[in-house]
Formats: structure tokens, C-alpha cells, sequence
């Protein structure tokens, strides 16, 4: 059909159709409007995996929106130090943090339970408590802190850090200094050791001059990366104070509702998609990074049965303590110990019982 003959036909002139196509374009561009954002991050860039979690989740919201929300991410110390981060977000002094929540206990102990406690969730706990009914709860008490906060990446269970000399009783964590963030050093000091919060990007030197005697960080292969085996030979597992560490994007709380729904769902997403991956990655990479370093002359051990025990008593009481001084940590607390308790009724029948039998095919060298 003739275009022009269209038109007339249905009693719209040329100049009215050509108006017509003008005004689309402006409607576009209010719905996806361009938004800078910035990102400080815990953590250096050299530790690719975790510090990666927020560089994909700015990737996967830039691609979204056709560049229109850019968020830039900055690296620990870039902006400010990789500590501090959160409260940078909170201040307004960014929009948005990629950190981990119990860096910043000190400051409320509602804050670790956003991350990790000492024998509490693993990876996969963690997201089902966290996406059906734990984050409101989370976001309830962050609000307080001018936040909002979504998971954006997981570790999975940590590795129980590296000594400069073997630990096989009580005895021998007493008056050790070691490197261990959030709730985890407050329980360790019960066993005698002497906590000390240092950025993952000091560590080394610490330990290489012997300001530390031991340090945790997070598993095979960001230590490697870090060359902790150089400078500490002994390598212990679990790390029982981080079954499943949340590494969480957390935005300034005005700054979030700011944003047009659209984009709050994009960021959402963004930061689901960030906490998939990262685990993903861990998962494929620490395996082969373990083989690595045990191959260079790490010395495996696992903590002694004493050691663990005392620790778990040692966390319980830890968490009364703070049951009774927190409200924030009680109502949270209370209501993720109850979801602990069925998650691990089902996974001994399910998880527990598949993994182990495949894990004992593996060592059988049937795999």
C-alpha cells in the first residue's frame, strides 16, 4: 500500500505521522534514564573471583539497560578502605558497596548474621533462608543503618586458615594472633587466641614478618593467589566460622528508592545473577588450586575434635550474650537457628546421604 495514501486513508496527514514517530523517542529515553553510579569494594582486584562479584553486577545491569545505569566499581582503598565500605554506602559517600556484613559487627552484631556465624548456615542454607523470608528480615534491620542490602555472591564453606606452627589442642591456640574477621574472632577469643582485623591485601606481610601467627581468608584458591602457603606452612580445615559467607551489594538506602522500579528489579537480578556465579566459581576453582598448593608442600590437618567443640560451646554462649544485648541480633538469630534446624533434618536425609556415598566412590577411584 501506497505509505502516503495510508495516512490519508486514515485521516492522518505526513506532518502528524512524522510528529507521531518524534514523540516515541522521548518516551524511551525517560523510561531507562541515565543513572552514574559508584561501587566501593572490600576487596583488591587481584582476587578476581570475589572482587568480581561486583564488577558482574554492574556488567549485567549496564547490559540491561543499554548502558543507560552505569555503575562504576572501585577497588578496596580506591575510594576508601576495603573496611569501611558499607558505611561509605550508608554515609552517602557512594551509592553501593560489595562487601561482606561482618566486617561491621563492631558497630551492631545483627550485621554478622548477614554473612557468616560460627557454625551456622552453609552456602546453600544460606540462600534458601535468604530469598524466602530472611532477607525482609535482614533489610528490616539494614534500614536502620540507611541501607538496603541483596546477596551478591557466596564462597561456600571456608577453609579454616593457615599457622605458622601446628594446632592440635586448646592449648595451642592460647595467645596466638591471628587474622580472623567479623563474630568469628570474638569467638576465637574464648579459645585464647588474639584476633586481628587486617585487609585481605595485608595479610602477607603480616604474616611474613610475624606481626600474626595465623591468618583465614577464604579458600584454596584466593589464598594461593595471596601466597599464603609461602609464609605458613599448615593449612587447617574447616573454616567453622564461615559455613556459607554472603558477600553482600549494599545500596544507600534514599539512593535505592530512588531508583524506577524497573531498574531496582534490573539491580535485583544483577546481584542474584552475581551470587550464583561466584559460587560457581569457587566451586570449579578451589579443587584444583587445593592440589596445587598441597602439591607445593602444604601441610593439610583437620582442627582436633577438642577444638571444635569448644569453639561451638564457646559460640553458643557467645550468641546469648549478644541475644541479650542486640534485639536486631535476637530477632534474626532466633529466626535462622529455627530454619537450621529443619534445613539440616532434610539435608541429612538428602544431601548428606548422596554426598557421601559419592564421596566414598572418589576415594574408592571409581569416579
Amino acid at each position: 500500500m501506497d505509505r502516503r495514501s495510508f495516512f490519508k486513508k486514515a485521516g492522518v496527514t505526513a506532518a502528524g505521522a512524522a510528529a507521531a514517530t518524534t514523540l516515541a523517542a522521548p518516551a524511551i529515553a525517560q523510561s531507562n534514564p541515565k543513572i552514574t553510579w559508584r561501587l566501593t569494594s572490600s576487596f583488591p582486584k587481584g582476587l578476581d573471583t570475589i572482587y568480581g562479584g561486583g564488577v558482574d553486577v554492574a556488567n549485567h545491569v549496564r547490559a540491561a539497560t543499554d548502558g543507560a545505569f552505569d555503575i562504576q566499581v572501585f577497588a578496596a582503598a580506591e575510594i576508601v578502605p576495603g573496611l569501611e565500605a558499607a558505611n561509605a554506602a550508608g554515609a552517602g559517600t557512594v551509592e553501593m558497596a560489595h562487601t561482606v556484613l561482618y566486617y561491621y559487627y563492631g558497630k551492631e552484631p545483627a550485621y554478622a548474621l548477614g554473612a557468616a556465624i560460627p557454625f551456622g548456615l552453609n552456602a546453600r542454607m544460606q540462600n534458601s533462608w535468604y530469598y524466602t523470608g530472611g532477607g525482609d528480615l535482614m533489610n528490616e534491620f539494614l534500614a536502620t543503618q540507611n541501607l538496603y542490602g541483596m546477596p551478591a555472591g557466596n564462597t561456600g564453606v571456608q577453609m579454616g586458615g593457615w599457622f605458622r606452627k601446628e594446632i592440635n589442642t586448646l592449648e595451642d591456640l592460647k595467645g596466638l594472633k591471628m587474622r580472623i574477621g567479623g563474630l568469628a574472632g570474638k569467638v576465637m577469643e574464648r579459645l585464647g587466641v588474639v584476633p586481628q582485623q587486617i585487609p585481605g591485601g595485608d595479610i602477607y606481610p603480616a604474616l611474613e614478618k610475624g606481626t600474626i601467627d595465623a591468618a583465614e581468608w577464604v579458600g584454596p584458591y584466593d589464598d594461593a593467589k595471596l601466597g599464603f602457603n609461602k609464609v605458613a606452612k599448615y593449612y587447617y580445615y574447616p573454616g567453622f566460622w564461615e559455613g556459607g559467607p554472603v558477600v553482600h551489594a549494599v545500596v544507600n538506602l534514599a539512593k535505592w528508592n530512588e531508583l524506577p522500579k524497573h531498574y531496582q528489579a534490573v539491580l535485583s537480578d544483577a546481584c542474584a545473577t552475581a551470587n550464583s556465579m561466584m559460587l560457581a566459581k569457587y566451586d570449579a576453582k578451589n579443587a584444583v588450586a587445593l592440589k596445587e598448593l598441597v602439591g607445593g608442600g602444604a601441610v593439610l590437618k583437620p582442627y582436633s575434635q577438642e577444638i571444635l567443640n569448644a569453639a561451638y560451646e564457646a559460640s553458643l554462649t557467645t550468641y546469648a550474650e549478644l541475644s541479650e544485648k542486640s534485639p536486631h541480633f535476637k530477632k534474626i538469630y532466633d529466626h535462622q537457628l529455627a530454619f537450621k534446624k529443619d534445613a539440616y533434618l532434610w539435608a541429612q536425609i538428602g544431601e548428606y546421604t548422596f554426598d557421601t556415598f559419592m564421596m566414598i566412590q572418589q576415594r574408592a577411584g571409581k569416579l
